[in-house]
């Protein structure tokens, strides 16, 4: 019997003999497929392809393979611990240039031995924004504007957008210390040398999350870098005592290089009963380099999530977030939050929810319905803790340094601080109704005798130091306050919106909670009990000298920094204390 006759190909014998046989074989296959792609598009072409995530399950998504136990609790603040990470120069070279060229920062494999207990193959990159901006490699910064990375974006830490010197004349002091950016086209050397010396003069000054730095960053010296520690970037599904991350932190204003303030900060927040991060001191030896004293920052993951009351979802403030209504896509918010835990059971939706209440709610309607969506009481002992630690880079600062709590059980949100180490930076006057910071009147103040570049120019309401002139060709924004002048109250404390360098400030759920009459008493208890736990008990000079204790002996710690620092802040604490002590928020019984 004869074969029936094959179908044959429509297509020529030469451009047959050029595919692969199994596609010449599933020809009919094939050409179905993109038939049907081809209708898909004309039907659909228009439409917007949306994902959600549908489930409303508690379950996170995360597979814990290996968690290491180590010798020692990795958080143990009470005693110094030691890491070291061995990497190959060739492979730092190469994220090196990455992150030169692209702003991306690339993971290093590394092997790290953490109190004596070995981990090979974890991932390092490097952790910042707007600190990254001070770092120089081979003698250079690099480029502003360069890739589409954090560094040509809105700042972890407050830093400039990239093309923000050109947008704004070159007025942004600038981390990189590449200040004195005169029309956004100069980057000179010259005010990269003053942002240095600047930095040094003042051990640990500078401006908030992106001005003038405390001593230039050099990728030559990798052990003085701020770093991100992954566990489980090279080995799926290892953790070390529960933590998958760990961040090496670096200098703030108001800490000096000993970090000193972040730790106060997360000490003072853990025992006033509030969510806060882990922290410990370390020495810090890499490759063959110098070994140095760090402050270790546990990194909010699913192992901190765990430690929150009830069950919830984590998510963080990206520094590029404005917290506006940008409609009910998700993933036009994908540059204001990113969800940390639950990924696959939970989604955006309710941050979104939030979002847009909160800009379109009347007065009334926020006054009424905001306990529905928000624990008042937390977020009045956040925002409360946030004036009393003086950190104007909190979640109305240019950095939006906040995580949210979406606890599923109540269905309310919860405000977490984030990123110390610039608190205890501000005007130790500032009353608990004053706003401070960048582009709010009345914060910051500039170190004594710290002098600014040619041509700079200060965010509005900042204040010099008594008798300090401005350099020459410097303008004095409208609202600056006057030499030893003081911190000019907010009337309702609703902190302007302003731009630092390009950069946002304010946030409309804080501004909106502190400008209304109806949640005033709630913010004014938490205040005056917050103010007796932190301040009239002596706890903060006590977690001072603790603190301070245990650092002096790590390896590799410059102990006359830390007495120096130490100095600084507990007298800032005690100027601060005498100076709320008679306040009206405070004396009111």
């Amino acid at each position: 019997m004869a074969e029936p006759p094959r179908a044959r190909s429509p297509l020529p014998r030469a451009l047959r003999r050029r595919l692969p046989v199994r596609v010449r074989q599933n020809w009919k296959l094939l050409t179905a497929c993109a038939a049907f792609l081809a209708v898909l598009t004309l039907v659909l072409g228009t439409e917007r392809i949306r994902p959600y995530v549908t489930s409303a399950g508690d379950t996170s998504a995360d597979t814990v393979t290996v968690d290491i136990a180590g010798t020692t609790d990795l958080f143990d603040a009470g005693v110094a611990h030691s890491i070291s990470l061995t990497f190959a120069d060739a492979d730092y070279q190469r994220m090196l240039e990455t992150y030169w060229k692209e702003g991306e920062k690339e993971y290093v494999e590394a092997d790290l031995t953490v109190d004596g207990t070995t981990l090979p193959s974890v991932g390092i990159r490097l952790k910042g924004n707007s600190t990254l901006q001070s770092l120089t490699w081979k003698g250079e910064s690099r480029p502003r504007g360069t890739g589409a990375g954090p560094a040509g974006g809105m700042p972890g830490g407050g830093g400039p957008p990239a093309d923000a010197g050109q947008r704004q004349g070159g007025q942004q002091g600038g981390q990189t210390g590449q200040t004195g950016q005169q029309g956004g086209q100069q980057t000179g050397q010259q005010g990269g040398q003053t942002g240095q010396q600047t930095g040094q003069r003042q051990a640990g000054g500078g401006f908030p999350g992106g001005g003038m730095t405390r001593t230039s960053l050099k990728a030559e010296e990798p052990e003085t870098l701020p770093w991100l520690i992954s566990f489980d970037e090279f080995v799926d599904g290892r953790r070390y005592q529960g933590h998958r991350e760990v961040a090496v932190r670096v200098a703030g204003m108001g800490g000096g290089s000993t970090v000193l303030n972040e730790a106060l900060s997360l000490s003072l927040l853990d025992s006033t009963g509030e969510a806060a991060q882990r922290y410990a001191y370390s020495s810090f030896t890499v490759n063959d380099r110098p070994t140095t004293a760090r402050l270790l920052v546990e990194h909010p993951d699913e192992n901190f999530a765990d430690q929150m009351d009830g069950t919830g979802v984590l998510y963080k403030s990206l520094a590029s977030s404005s917290f506006t209504d940008q409609g009910d896509d998700q993933t036009d918010y994908t540059d204001d939050f990113k969800q940390i835990t639950m990924k696959g059971s939970q989604d955006l939706q309710p941050v979104i929810n939030l979002i847009r209440w909160v800009n379109s709610a009347s007065d009334e309607e926020f006054d009424a319905q905001l306990a529905d969506r928000v624990d008042v009481e937390s977020f009045a002992r956040y925002v409360a803790l946030q004036n009393l630690l003086l950190n104007f880079d909190d979640m109305s600062g240019p950095g939006k340094n906040y995580y949210l709590w979406y606890d599923l059980e109540t269905k309310k949100f919860s405000v977490i601080s984030w990123d110390h180490n610039l608190t205890f930076s501000g005007n130790a006057s500032q009353g608990p109704h004053d706003s401070g910071g960048f582009g709010m009147r009345g914060g910051m103040q500039l170190p004594e005798g710290m002098q600014l570049p040619e041509g700079m120019q200060l965010p509005e309401g900042m204040q010099l130091p008594e008798g300090m002139q401005p350099p020459e060709g410097m303008e004095l924004p409208e609202g600056m306050q006057p030499p030893g002048g003081g911190a000019r109250e907010q009337e309702g404390g609703n902190a302007e919106r302003g731009r630092v360098g390009g950069m946002m400030t304010g946030h409309k759920l804080k501004e909106r909670f502190l400008a209304s009459d109806a949640f005033k008493e709630v913010y004014e208890d938490a205040y005056r009990e917050l103010y007796q736990q932190v301040y009239a008990s002596g706890r903060a000079t006590g977690a001072l000298d603790a603190i301070t204790g245990v650092l002096k002996t790590v390896d590799g710690v410059d102990a006359a920094a830390v007495d120096s620092d130490a100095e600084r802040l507990r007298t800032l604490v005690q100027q601060r204390t005498e100076s709320l002590k008679n306040n009206e928020v405070i004396t009111r019984s």
